[in-house]
C-alpha cells in the first residue's frame, strides 16, 4: 500500500494539471461564441463545444491509465507479500532437524517423557491415535497385541495402549539408526533383569506403569525407570535431536580452540562490541586457561592437592588460578541466543572436524551443525613424538607422556610420586623446565630425574654456545642428570624398564618418558577449509590482518604470519597467543589493523635464573653478549614482585622506549668462551645478528625492558657498536 499511495502522490499532480486544462478550454471557447456554454455533467465532458475534446480525453485515458496501474501494482504487492511471508515460514521450519521431519515417530517419542514429568493420565489417549497410523507400516497389529496381556501383570489399565505405541517407536529407530539397538536394552537392563529379555518395545513400557500406580513401590520403579527411557527416546529419533537444545544453530563470532588466543579474541571483541555473542568451540574439557604455569609455578606449589586445584602462588608470592576467568564468567551455550546482552560461550569436548567456508558453517564431531558470521581458527598445536616411540608398542607408549594439557600435568605429577626414574628427552624451553621443576623433588624423594638432547647443552638451539653450557651447569645443580648430545635409536621395553637406546651405544633405563620435542600446528581443517598451509613453517598461511579467508582468521600457534621486518615466522609462546587473538578479535569487528606486534616469550629455570626474548633466537646466527654483575633484584622472583604479575606478557605496555645513559660498560666479543665469562652471567643481553642487523634480543635475568628490545628491532638498524646499545637497559644499575 506504501507503494501504490507513493505512485499515487507522482500521479496527482499530472490529473490536477489536466483537470484545469479542460476548464480553461471551456471557458476559453464560450468566449469566443460570445456566450457562456451550459454547464455540461463530468460524464459528457468529451461532448463539449469544439476546441476541448481532445483535452478532455486526454485527460480520461490519464486517469483510466492511473487506475490499471494502481491496480496491477497493488496486485503485485499483494502477491509478493504472501510469497514472502511462505518462505519464511520454509525457513523457519527448515531450522529444525531433518530427520524429526523426515520421521514422524520421533515427536511421538518425546511425549513420554513429557508425561513422566507432569504425571497425568491424559497424554496415553492422544498418542493411540496417533501410534496406529504409522505401526501397521513396520509390523502388522497383530504381534504386539499378544504381548500386552504379559506385561500388564504389573497391574495398571494403560499398559495395552502403550505396547501398541512403544514396538512402533522403537521399530523405527531400529531402521532408522541401527547402532542403537544394542544401546537401549543395555541401559535398562541394570534397573531391570528381565527387561534384557523383553523386546525394544518394553523398553519404554515400563514408562506409564509408574503414573497410574499411586504406591510407594511402583513409584521407586518409575524413578529408576526414567533415565534409560529418556536416554531411548533421545537415540531412537536421531542422534541429532538434543543437538539443538545444547548447541546454537548460529553465531555470529565463532572461536574454534579454547586455548589464549581465543580468549583474547572473545575479550576484544566483547570490548569492541559489547553486546556481541561469541561461541569457543574446545576439543577440551576445561575452560580457558593459560598454559605456562603448567610447567612452572604449579611444580613448585607446596599444597598438595594442587592437582584438583590448579591454584598456585606466583614468583611474587600471590596466588591465583591457572584459569583465566572462573565459571560465572561464562554463560551456557543454550542461553547465547537469548542473552540481550550478548556474553562468551564454551562449548567444551567438542571438536570441528569439517568447515563449509562458502556456507559459513562448521560441523562437529558429533555431526552437528553451526552457522557462523565470522570464524577465529586457533587451534594451537599437538605435541611431536619420536617415531622410534610411536613404533615401539603399546608398552611403551602407555609409560610415555606428550606434554601440554591440564590432563597431562596431573598425570605426570601423579608418576613422578609414583616411579623411582624419569627421562625428559628434548632440551628446549619445555623440556629444560620440566627437568627442572622434577629436579626439585629428587631432594623429597629417591626420584631420578634424566634429561637427554642432542645438542651439546641445555637450549643449544637458543642460547649461544657458552651460555648453553653455563646453563646446563645450572640445570645439573638442581638435581638433574644431563645426557647431552644423544640421538635416540630405539626404545624398548624390558624387565619392567623401558630401555633407551643410543645411536653412540649408550644405554639408558628408566621407567618414564616425557617426550618434548616441538609442537606440531594443528591444521586438520586445512583440507575441508581450502586454506593454504606454509610449507616451511607449518601452519595457517594468512596475510597482515591474520586473515586465511574471507570470514576467517587465525591466530596463535597455527597462525604463518608476515613479519614486516623479519619475513614470514609461525611463533608458538603465550606473548604471541595474546597479541595476536587481540588482534584477530579487533578484526573481526571491523579494525582492519595489520599485525605489526614483535611478540615476546621467556622461560624461567626456577625462581633465580630466567630470560625473555624477543626477536629471532637462533644459535646459529652470530651473536654478542653484554653482561654485568647480577644482584638479588635480578631474578624472576623479583621481576615479578616489582610487576605484580606472574604472567610478564600481561605487564608489558607499548610505552615508547626512552635511551637512558648508562653509568658504565662492559664488552665481550661475538664468540666469548666459557673461561673467560665463568662468573660473568648474572645478568646480560644478547644480541642476535644477521647482516650486521639486530633482528633478536635475549634478556638474561633482566626485566620490564622489554620494549627497549621491541624498538631495537623494529628500528632494524646496523649498530657500529653493540656496547653502546646495551647500555640503553641498564644492565650496570644496582
Amino acid at each position: 500500500m506504501l507503494k501504490c499511495r507513493s505512485v499515487w502522490n507522482k500521479l496527482a499532480p499530472l490529473t490536477k494539471v489536466s483537470s484545469n486544462v479542460c476548464r480553461h478550454n471551456v471557458r476559453r471557447t464560450g468566449l469566443t461564441n460570445v456566450r457562456l456554454p451550459p454547464c455540461a455533467p463530468a460524464a459528457h465532458m468529451s461532448t463539449g463545444p469544439r476546441g476541448g475534446g481532445r483535452e478532455n480525453q486526454l485527460y480520461a485515458a490519464l486517469v483510466g491509465a492511473v487506475t490499471i496501474t494502481v491496480g496491477i501494482l497493488t496486485y503485485r504487492h499483494l502477491k509478493e507479500d504472501a510469497r514472502r511471508y511462505q518462505d519464511r515460514i520454509d525457513e523457519i521450519e527448515s531450522r529444525t532437524s531433518k530427520r524429526i521431519v523426515i520421521q514422524e515417530s520421533a515427536p511421538i517419542q518425546s511425549e513420554p517423557p513429557d508425561v513422566e514429568a507432569i504425571e497425568t493420565e491424559v497424554v496415553p489417549e492422544p498418542e493411540p491415535s496417533a501410534e496406529p497410523t504409522t505401526e501397521p507400516q513396520l509390523e502388522p497389529p497383530a504381534e504386539p497385541e499378544p504381548e500386552t496381556p504379559s506385561a500388564p501383570s504389573d497391574a495398571e489399565v494403560t499398559p495395552p495402549s502403550d505396547t501398541t505405541e512403544t514396538p512402533s517407536a522403537a521399530e523405527a529407530a531400529v531402521e532408522a539408526v541401527p547402532e542403537e539397538v544394542a544401546e537401549a536394552p543395555a541401559a535398562p537392563a541394570v534397573q531391570e533383569g528381565d527387561l534384557t529379555k523383553l523386546p525394544p518395545s518394553d523398553l519404554i513400557e515400563p514408562c506409564p506403569a509408574p503414573i497410574v500406580d499411586s504406591e510407594p513401590k511402583a513409584a521407586a520403579e518409575n524413578l529408576t525407570a526414567e533415565p534409560p527411557e529418556l536416554e531411548v527416546v533421545a537415540k531412537s529419533g536421531a542422534d541429532t535431536v538434543p543437538a539443538p537444545l545444547k548447541v546454537p544453530s548460529h553465531t555470529p563470532y565463532l572461536l574454534i580452540g579454547g586455548g589464549t588466543a581465543s580468549f583474547a579474541a572473545a575479550r576484544s571483541i566483547r570490548a569492541r562490541d559489547p553486546g556481541a555473542k561469541v561461541l569457543i568451540v574446545t576439543e577440551e574439557t576445561d575452560l580457558p586457561y593459560m598454559r605456562p604455569p603448567l610447567s612452572k609455578e604449579l611444580w613448585f606449589s607446596d599444597d598438595p592437592s594442587v592437582t584438583e586445584t590448579l591454584r598456585f602462588k606466583q614468583w611474587n608470592g600471590k596466588e591465583r588460578s591457572i584459569y583465566f576467568q572462573p565459571a560465572s564468567f561464562y554463560i551456557s551455550p543454550e542461553d547465547l541466543d537469548s542473552a540481550e546482552n550478548g556474553g562468551v560461550a564454551v562449548l567444551t569436548g567438542k571438536k570441528v572436524v569439517h568447515m563449509d567456508v562458502r556456507g559459513n558453517k562448521v560441523k562437529l564431531d558429533d555431526d552437528t551443525e553451526i552457522s557462523y558470521g565470522k570464524c577465529l581458527i586457533a587451534t594451537g598445536g599437538v605435541p611431536r613424538n619420536l617415531q622410534v616411540i610411536d613404533r615401539a608398542g603399546e608398552e611403551v607408549m602407555s609409560r610415555t607422556t606428550l606434554f601440554r594439557k591440564i590432563d597431562d600435568f596431573r598425570s605426570l605429577d601423579k608418576v613422578s610420586r609414583n616411579v623411582k626414574s624419569i627421562t625428559i628427552i628434548g632440551g628446549g624451553f619445555l623440556g629444560s623446565e620440566l627437568a627442572c621443576a622434577l629436579g626439585r623433588r629428587t631432594n623429597e624423594s629417591d626420584l631420578e630425574v634424566i634429561q637427554m638432547f642432542p645438542e651439546k647443552g641445555n637450549m643449544g638451539k637458543v642460547l649461544p654456545e657458552y651460555l648453553s653450557n653455563w646453563t646446563t651447569e645450572k640445570v645439573k645443580k638442581e638435581g638433574v642428570k644431563v645426557v647431552s648430545e644423544a640421538l635416540v635409536k630405539s626404545v624398548t621395553f624390558k624387565d619392567d624398564k623401558l630401555q633407551i637406546q643410543l645411536k653412540d651405544g649408550r644405554l639408558v633405563k628408566t621407567d618414564h618418558i616425557v617426550a618434548a620435542v616441538g609442537l606440531e600446528p594443528n591444521v586438520d581443517l586445512a583440507k575441508s577449509a581450502g586454506m593454504e598451509v606454509d610449507s616451511d613453517f607449518g601452519g595457517y598461511r594468512v596475510n597482515a590482518e591474520l586473515q586465511a579467508r574471507s570470514n576467517i582468521w587465525v591466530a596463535g600457534d597455527a597462525a604463518c604470519f608476515y613479519d614486516i621486518r623479519l619475513g614470514r615466522r609461525r611463533v608458538e609462546h603465550h606473548d604471541h597467543a595474546v597479541v595476536s587473538g587481540r588482534l584477530a578479535g579487533e578484526n573481526m569487528t571491523g579494525a582492519n589493523k595489520p599485525y605489526w606486534h614483535q611478540s615476546m616469550f621467556w622461560s624461567d629455570l626456577g625462581p633465580d635464573v630466567g630470560y625473555e626474548a624477543i626477536g629471532i633466537v637462533d644459535s646459529s646466527l652470530p651473536t654478542v653478549g653484554v653482561f654485568a654483575k647480577a644482584t638479588s633484584k635480578d631474578t624472576p622472583k623479583a621481576a615479578t614482585e616489582k610487576s605484580g604479575t606472574g604472567i610478564r606478557s600481561e605487564s608489558e605496555t607499548e610505552d615508547t622506549a626512552t635511551s637512558p645513559v648508562a653509568s658504565s660498560s662492559s664488552s665481550s666479543s661475538s664468540t666469548p668462551t666459557v673461561e673467560q665469562h665463568k662468573d660473568d652471567y648474572g645478568k646480560g643481553v644478547i644480541f642476535y645478528l644477521r647482516d650486521k642487523v639486530v633482528v633478536g634480543i635475549i634478556l638474561w635475568n633482566v626485566f620490564n625492558r622489554m620494549p627497549i628490545a621491541r624498538k631495537i628491532i623494529k628500528d632494524g638498524e646496523e649498530h657500529a657498536d653493540l656496547n653502546e646499545v646495551a647500555k640503553l637497559f641498564n644492565i650496570h644499575e644496582d
